[in-house]
């Protein structure tokens, strides 16, 4: 047992050193589950801020290329250095003078716009030759016959260009190209930034989930822990000590799911050792009721065996009473397969009908024919065929189990009352008689095996105690009960509910 036991603590420690908890599991969940979430509506909302910059940028430069179109286009002659610079130069110089010019800066849209931060103004001939620059221009000019717009990088920063040629107001013809670049450092700092902030936010938010998933996982997955430990418990426990007996799941009070499961294990505990006392009581009963004839058969043959063989009274006495042992032996096997049968009906005959009417009749005259010195007395409302869920042979042996137990017990008042009768759901078949009865104490254990309300009585009368239990054990495989009234001293009320048919029933009388 002790090597037994070390290989299971070897073999759980294995075990859970590859085991990855359900907390872990639910917390790291939580947190990809909570930062995928995150990310995807991050991306939405960085995606709205980049276009609404993006946009705002390329109005900017919309805005200087289309203030110095219409600027240039007051020109005559071809775009040169004297006259384009005659009109653009100067009123740009005056973002750099002091504070009185900035009140005819700001109130011309052409300089405001053409001073913006970033933005570049280039204006070329009609030979592509540059002109005027208001700043250094970063990307290379390449002529146009019509507006065109460019989106690039150049040394880590993206660029905004337009291009377009200029027409004069007069003649409409070709002065020369305007190019505006916008270098967008304000939009892609913004953009990193952004980033930036998303991603801690985002990892905040994912390990503040896991954490508090790992620890509402832990609350709510306490029950299971409790279960773990009652499990080890058990397993841990010396089996002569009966370890179920003792040892239960504590039950929280979250009324939840979980909650329910402990108590349903605690169910199973309890059917368990339930079971373990059924199972070693009936094996100290079946043992005791089989050592008494095995004892006497012995016995005789002994006796025979040292003088009986030449004495016929002897002889004859001996074979007697071996033979009545045999018999009652032979009887407590066919009831101990009877009982184990009757564990099983629910398997082999689920689908098995009987008339309860018929049967009831039937067994009521055959105790009147076997026992003429008692007064049988039958109450039958049943009119017809009435059909229930049971096989009719064990319909018929409940039925004589309990006819035969009232006859047993009956000592003074020789009558016994048989009673048919039906509900919606239910035929109800009660047994009655005026004998000893039995006390209150021993009610429940009557349907127990092998037992006795009395021992000595019993065996007299021929009595092995598994009678109702073969009884209550058929009646209930088939859904049904077995209920037991009784006064000590004023006789017994057994009654049994058989589910009906409810197909036949439905049917029309011509049908059934």
């Amino acid at each position: 047992m002790i090597k037994n036991k070390s290989k299971n603590l070897k073999i759980k420690r294995q075990a859970n050193s590859r085991r990855f908890s359900l907390k872990m599991k639910w917390s790291i969940g939580t947190g990809i589950g909570v930062l995928l979430i995150y990310g995807i509506f991050s991306i939405l909302l960085f995606q709205s801020f980049s276009n609404l910059l993006l946009r705002q940028e390329q109005q900017y430069a919309q805005d200087a290329l289309t203030v110095a179109q219409n600027k240039l286009a007051s020109l005559k002659h071809e775009f040169n250095s004297a006259n384009v610079a005659g009109l653009l130069s100067s009123d740009v110089d005056l973002v750099h003078e002091d504070h009185e010019h900035h009140k005819n800066l700001y109130s011309n849209d052409v300089f405001v716009t053409l001073s913006r931060k970033n933005i570049g103004v280039s204006v070329y001939n009609r030979q592509r030759q540059q002109v005027f620059a208001s700043r250094s221009v970063p990307v290379k000019f390449t002529a146009k016959s019509k507006t065109q717009t460019t989106f690039l990088a150049q040394e880590g920063v993206h660029v905004f260009v337009k291009r377009s040629p200029v027409y004069s107001k007069a003649g409409h013809h070709l002065l020369g190209y305007v190019q505006v670049t916008n270098r967008l450092v304000d939009y892609d700092a913004t953009r990193g930034k952004l980033i930036l902030i998303f991603l801690v936010f985002g990892l905040t938010a994912a390990l503040a989930s896991a954490l508090l998933g790992y620890v509402l996982a832990a609350w709510l997955l306490r029950p299971i822990d409790l279960i773990n430990e009652t499990i080890e418990k058990i397993n841990q426990a010396d089996a002569q000590n009966d370890p179920v007996a003792n040892v239960r799941v504590p039950v929280a009070s979250h009324h939840d799911e979980l909650t329910e499961l402990s108590q349903l294990f605690n169910i199973m505990l309890d059917r368990m050792q339930r079971y373990i006392e059924q199972q070693q009581q009936f094996v100290e009963d079946v043992s005791h009721e089989l050592r008494t004839p095995v004892a006497i058969i012995q016995g005789h043959l002994e006796l025979l065996n040292r003088w009986g063989k030449d004495d016929p009274q002897v002889l004859e006495e001996s074979i007697a009473a071996s033979l009545q042992e045999i018999n009652r032996m032979k009887s407590l096997v066919q009831e101990m397969l009877d009982l184990s049968r009757a564990e099983q009906v629910e398997i082999h005959f689920k689908n098995e009908l009987s008339d309860a009417r018929e049967v009831a009749l039937q067994v009521f005259n055959n105790f009147k024919m076997i026992h003429p010195d008692f007064s049988f007395v039958m109450d039958n409302d049943l009119e017809e065929k009435t059909l229930v869920k049971i096989y009719r042979n064990h319909l018929e042996q409940v039925l004589i189990i309990l006819m035969d137990n009232a006859v047993k017990y009956s000592k003074e008042r020789l009558e016994i009352h048989l009673s048919v009768s039906k509900n919606s759901r239910y035929v109800e078949i009660a047994v009655q008689d005026f004998g000893e009865g039995i006390s209150q104490d021993d009610i429940n254990k009557v349907f127990d095996r092998f037992y006795r309300v009395d021992k000595a009585r019993s065996r007299g009368k021929g009595g092995n105690g598994l009678g109702l239990s073969i009884a209550k054990r058929l009646i209930e495989g088939y859904h049904g009960q077995l209920t037991l009234e009784s006064v000590l001293g004023q006789g017994s009320i057994f009654r049994i509910f058989v589910p009906l048919n409810i197909e036949a029933e439905s049917l029309p009388a011509e049908d059934k």
